[in-house]
C-alpha cells in the first residue's frame, strides 16, 4: 500500500505480491487481460430507461484473443460428483405467506406484508404451476408445531408463523395444515417429479420445545441461552434428537433432504453425524417417481450459513481432511450477482461485469467436496426487483427492469451447482412502493424491512392467492419474464455443462463477461451484457475452442468462424448460450501466464520498519472474512500494517492454503476505511487505486491461487 500526498487529498495505491523466493505462480495466477479494442462512447452512459430490445445507437466493442484463466476444477459438480444434486433446481416457497386454500389453516399474522394465511394445501394447488417453471425440487420453509407459551404477545404470534422457532418437531403446525396433508404434498410432487425439501432447524427451538418427546422418547436440552421464547440447543446433548428429527422425516415421509437453517449453530463436527445418518434413512426406504421407477430419497442437505466464504468454509464444509456438509448456499456469489446487475441492500451495485469472476473466485477457499447452491433471493433478502429501485436502476415500467431480471437469471443457469429460486422471483414480484417506503423506526410494523419484505402474497399463474378470490392471471410482461426462466431451466436440464460442467473464465471487463462450460461432448459459451449499452464481442475461434459455427441454444441462430473470429452481437443486458458445434482438440488457449511476483518497492517482503505511525496516523489492518477474521470484526496483530517509509505501508500474511475472501483496509475503530477503489477485486501484482470506502458493500474480493507469504 502506497500513500502519496496531493494538494487535495490523500491518494493511494495497493500492490500484493508474493514474497521474494515464494511461488513463482506459473500455474494457477491471475494473467493480463487479453488486448481489448473500442470502448463506449463518451456521450452514452447507463440509464435504466434505455430500452432493452432497441439498438441505442453505440456500442462497446471487445476484441478477445487469447482466453483469460484455466479451467476451475476444485469443486465437485466440476468433477462429475453430486449428481443429481448438480442439477437441484430448487423452488423456495414460506408457506405462511404463500397460498392460502384451506381457510381453517391460518397464522393471520406474521412479518411482512402477506396475508399469513399460507399453508399446505396452498402449496399442493400451486405444483402444477410450479413445476412449469421448470424447477425439480420444492423447499418448504419450517412446518413444525409451534405452540405458544402462556402470555407471549403479538411478535412471538409472528415469529411462530415463520416456523423457525418450533416447540414438536414431529407435528406439523396447525396453522399449515396437519401430517396427513404433508404426506399428501410429499406423494403429489413426486409423482410430478418434484423433490421435496423440509426446513431443519437444528441450532435453536423453542423454549417449550422440550415438552414434547420425541417417537423414541428423546428430549431436548433445557440448558442452552435463551432469549424470548426462543432457546439455544445445545451440543452434543441435543445431537442424538435431531438426528432423530433428520431421519424421521425421510423413513415416514420420503421427504428428499433438508434445508439447514443457521448452520454455523452446530458445532462442524457434528453435521457429520447428521448428514450421514440422513443418507443412511434415505438408502433404507424408496418411492416411486415420475418415470415409475423405484428410487432412494435424494438425502441431500443445503446449510444457509449468512457469512464470507472461510467462514462458509469452517463452519459448513469442515475440511478435506474432516468433511461435514457437501453443499451451502453461495452467499458470496449471490452478492457479487446482485451487485453486478443491481446493487446489495446496502444500495452499493451496478459495478462491471468482471464482479461475478470475482464471486466465482471466492469458491477457492471452499474444500474439493465442496457443492455450493445460488440464489438470487430468499425470505430473508430483498427481491431482486426491489433492489432495482433502492439503486434507481428501473421500475417495472421500464424494459431494462424485466431485461436486468433475465440476465440475472442466465448467470444462475450457468453457475455449476444446485440453484434456488425463490417464489415470485420468476415473474418479476416486488413490494410496490418499497424505496420509498424504508423507515427503519417502523418497518416492522409496516411490513417492509430488509429481512422480511420478500414475504409476500404468491403471485402463481392460474391460482388463487387467497380462499374465494379470483385466480391469479399474469400481466404481459410477468408472463414473458416467466416463459423465459422456464426456458432458461429447460436449457439447463438438457445440457450438463450448465449445472454440472467445468467452467473456464474466457474474459471479462466492466461490460461484458465470457465463460466456457464443459461436460463430456457438451460445450457451451455463455456471454453476457452486463450494461446498457449493446455489445459486440469479437472472439477469436482459439481463446474458445472453437473451430466452427457456435449454435445458439434459445434461438437457433448461428454465428460463423469468419477468419477465425466469431462476433457476438448482445442486447443491452442480454445473456446468450452458445453451443460449440466444433470444439478444438486443444480446447481454450490460455493467455499468457501472469505470476505471483511484483518489482519495486511496494514488492519488497523484506523492508525495514520505520518508528512511527507514518503519514496516516493509525493503525490500519486487513480486516475480512478470511479464517480468524471474525467475518471483518478482528483486527490481529498478523495483519497489522507497519510503516515502511516513504509512504509505504505493508503486511506480509502467511496463507497456508489456496483461498479467498473479501476485505478492507480499516483501523480498530473504524474510522478509516479503504478499499480497492469500486470495490474491484485484487489483481495480484499489479498496482492498483484505493479510495475510501465506509460503509458496507464496498469492500474488495482477494483469490489467492497458490500458498505462500
Amino acid at each position: 500500500m502506497h500513500w502519496r500526498k496531493s494538494l487535495l487529498t490523500l491518494v493511494t495505491a495497493g500492490v500484493l505480491v508474493a514474497c521474494q523466493g515464494g511461488s513463482s505462480g506459473s500455474d494457477g495466477g491471475t494473467p493480463p487481460p487479453p488486448p481489448v479494442d473500442g470502448g463506449v462512447d463518451a456521450g452514452v452512459e447507463e440509464d435504466a430507461g434505455v430500452d432493452a430490445g432497441v439498438d441505442a445507437g453505440v456500442s462497446y466493442t471487445a476484441t478477445v484473443s487469447v482466453s483469460a484463466t484455466r479451467a476451475d476444477s476444485r469443486l465437485a459438480c466440476f468433477r462429475g460428483n453430486g449428481e443429481p444434486e448438480c442439477g437441484l433446481r430448487l423452488y423456495q416457497v414460506m408457506v405462511e405467506a404463500f397460498v392460502d386454500a384451506d381457510s381453517s389453516a391460518d397464522s393471520n399474522t406474521g412479518y411482512g406484508t402477506s396475508h399469513h394465511k399460507g399453508d399446505l394445501q396452498g402449496v399442493i394447488n400451486s405444483l402444477d404451476a410450479i413445476k412449469s417453471t421448470g424447477v425439480n425440487a420444492l423447499w418448504l420453509t419450517p412446518i413444525f408445531h409451534s405452540v405458544p407459551v402462556s402470555g407471549q404477545d403479538d411478535w412471538a404470534h409472528r415469529l411462530d408463523a415463520t416456523g423457525y422457532f418450533a416447540s414438536d418437531y414431529f407435528s406439523v403446525d396447525p396453522k399449515f395444515g396437519t401430517n396427513a396433508k404433508l404426506q399428501e404434498l410429499v406423494d403429489a410432487a413426486h409423482a410430478r417429479g418434484l423433490y421435496v425439501f423440509l426446513d431443519g432447524v437444528f441450532g435453536h427451538y423453542k423454549v417449550n420445545a422440550s415438552d414434547y418427546a420425541s417417537p423414541q422418547g428423546r428430549k431436548l436440552s433445557t440448558s442452552g441461552q435463551q432469549g424470548g421464547t426462543g432457546r439455544s440447543a445445545v451440543y452434543p446433548d441435543d445431537l442424538d434428537f435431531f438426528k432423530e428429527v433428520a431421519t424421521h422425516w425421510v423413513t415416514e415421509y420420503k421427504i428428499d433432504g433438508w434445508r439447514l437453517d443457521q448452520a454455523n449453530q452446530v458445532p462442524v463436527q457434528y453435521w457429520d453425524d447428521l448428514r450421514t445418518a440422513v443418507a443412511g434413512a434415505a438408502a433404507d426406504v424408496s418411492y416411486t417417481n415420475a418415470a415409475g421407477q423405484s428410487v432412494h430419497p435424494l438425502g441431500y442437505m443445503v446449510a444457509e450459513i449468512w457469512s464470507g466464504p472461510a467462514d462458509i468454509a469452517s463452519k459448513g464444509y469442515g475440511t478435506t481432511a474432516s468433511p461435514a456438509l457437501r453443499s451451502a448456499f453461495d452467499f458470496p456469489m449471490r452478492y457479487s450477482l446482485v451487485q453486478t446487475l443491481a446493487v446489495e441492500e446496502s444500495g452499493t451495485g451496478n459495478r462491471g461485469a468482471s464482479n461475478l469472476q470475482a464471486g466465482y473466485q471466492n469458491q477457492l477457499a471452499y474444500p474439493a467436496h465442496a457443492m455450493p447452491n445460488l440464489m438470487l433471493t430468499n425470505h430473508d433478502l430483498v427481491r431482486f426487483g426491489d433492489l432495482l429501485q433502492r439503486g434507481n436502476l428501473a421500475d417495472p415500467q421500464d424494459s431494462a427492469w424485466w431485461a436486468r431480471h433475465k440476465a440475472a437469471f442466465s448467470v444462475m443457469v450457468g453457475y455449476s451447482g444446485p440453484i434456488t429460486l425463490y417464489y415470485g422471483d420468476e415473474v418479476g414480484q416486488e413490494l410496490p412502493g418499497f424505496a420509498a417506503k424504508e423507515d427503519n423506526a417502523t418497518c416492522a410494523l409496516r411490513g417492509v424491512c430488509d429481512d422480511h419484505v420478500s414475504r409476500t402474497s404468491a403471485i402463481v399463474e392460474g391460482i388463487p392467492t387467497t380462499v374465494g378470490a379470483p385466480a391469479t392471471v399474469l400481466s404481459p410482461a410477468q408472463a414473458d419474464l416467466r416463459h423465459y426462466v422456464a426456458s432458461l431451466m429447460a436449457l439447463r436440464d438438457a445440457h450438463p455443462a450448465l449445472a454440472n460442467g467445468s467452467r473456464t473464465h474466457i474474459y471479462s471487463d466492466d461490460s461484458v463477461y465470457l465463460d466456457r462450460k464443459d461436460k463430456g461432448t457438451d460445450h457451451v459459451l455463455y456471454v453476457l451484457n452486463a450494461k446498457a449499452t449493446p455489445a459486440v464481442v469479437t472472439v477469436a475461434g482459439t481463446a474458445i475452442g472453437s473451430a466452427g459455427a457456435l449454435v445458439d441454444l434459445l434461438g437457433g441462430a448461428e454465428v460463423a468462424l469468419v477468419e477465425g473470429q466469431h462476433e457476438i452481437a448482445l442486447k443491452p443486458f442480454e445473456g446468450r448460450f452458445l453451443t460449440i458445434a466444433s470444439p478444438t482438440a486443444e480446447g481454450p488457449q490460455t493467455g499468457p501466464g501472469g505470476g505471483l511476483s511484483g518489482q519495486g518497492p511496494l514488492a519488497r517482503c523484506d523492508a525495514p520498519t520505520v518508528d512511527g505511525l507514518g503519514p496516516l496516523g493509525k493503525e490500519l489492518f486487513i480486516r475480512g472474512s478470511y479464517v480468524g477474521g471474525d467475518n471483518f470484526g478482528a483486527t490481529p496483530a498478523n495483519r497489522r500494517f507497519a510503516y515502511k517509509g516513504d509512504n509505504i505501508y505493508q503486511v506480509v500474511v502467511n496463507e497456508p492454503d489456496v483461498t479467498a475472501y473479501t476485505f478492507k483496509f480499516a483501523s480498530a475503530d473504524w474510522s478509516k476505511e479503504l478499499a480497492v477503489s469500486g470495490g474491484a477485486p485484487v489483481v495480484i501484482a499489479s498496482e492498483q487505486p484505493m479510495s475510501l470506502a465506509a460503509g458496507p458493500g464496498k469492500e474488495s474480493s482477494l483469490a489467492i491461487p497458490e500458498a505462500g507469504d
